[in-house]
C-alpha cells in the first residue's frame, strides 16, 4: 500500500502526519488488495479570517477508486470522519462483491 499525504497551504507538523499514518494503516483489514492511498489535507477559506480544515482521502484498489471529503474546525477531526466515510464505502463495495 502506498500512501502519500500532501498539505496545501500550510506546513503540518509531525504529529499529524504520525496520526494520519497510524490510522490509514488500518485500512488494510478492510480491503486486502489496496494499492494507494492519497490524503490531502487543505485549509479552505484562505482568503477569508475563518478557516475551515479539509481532509480528502482516495483509496485506489484495482477496477475501483474510493473518495471522500470532510471538513471541520480541527485536521484531525476532518480526517477521522473522511476515514470512516472511507470505510463505510469499502466495507459497502465489498458486501456488493460478496452478493
Amino acid at each position: 500500500m502506498n500512501v502519500n499525504i500532501q498539505t496545501v497551504h500550510f506546513d503540518s507538523d509531525s504529529k499529524l502526519i504520525e496520526h494520519v499514518n497510524k490510522k490509514i494503516a488500518k485500512l488494510s483489514h478492510y480491503h486486502d488488495k489496496i494499492i494507494k492511498v492519497d490524503v490531502f489535507l487543505k485549509l479552505d477559506n484562505v482568503v477569508h479570517q475563518i478557516k475551515d480544515k479539509v481532509a480528502e482521502i482516495r483509496v485506489t484498489v484495482p477496477r475501483h477508486e474510493f473518495f471522500v471529503k470532510q471538513t471541520s474546525k480541527s485536521f484531525e477531526e476532518s480526517f477521522d470522519s473522511a476515514l470512516d466515510a472511507v470505510i463505510i464505502q469499502i466495507k459497502k463495495a465489498k458486501e456488493k462483491q460478496a452478493a
